[in-house]
């Protein structure tokens, strides 16, 4: 990684967290507690870069139609976000594997 992407990925990172910034409150608590969910949870596809910015997108979308948060998303925000990511790998999936288990299972 040279220090162009480094500064590309600062600068993108800025764009997202101004965009996060920019929802009304109702969608930012969701959101934070969203990426402390994901972030503990690990999906491998968090760290491809487009996650985070389809969940904003998905939001700037609920707020253009005059949706509340929950309205969008539901009263159960954990299932959301668990059905959100249900059918993507987890670094804990990829390191049972790496042990020779089953990913999502007690192993082998």
């Amino acid at each position: 990684m040279s220090i162009q992407d480094i500064i590309e990925g600062k600068k993108q990172w800025r764009a997202h967290t101004a965009r996060v910034k920019a929802l009304p409150p109702d969608y930012q608590i969701v959101y934070k507690e969203m990426q402390k969910y994901l972030f503990k949870v690990g999906p491998v596809s968090l760290s491809d870069g487009s996650l985070l910015p389809g969940i904003v997108d998905f939001f700037e979308e609920g707020v253009a139609a005059g949706k509340e948060v929950l309205e969008l998303i539901g009263t159960d925000v954990a299932a959301f976000f668990d059905d959100l990511i249900k059918d993507s790998p987890t670094y804990a999936d990829a390191y049972q594997e790496s042990l020779g288990g089953e990913p999502g299972g007690a192993g082998k």
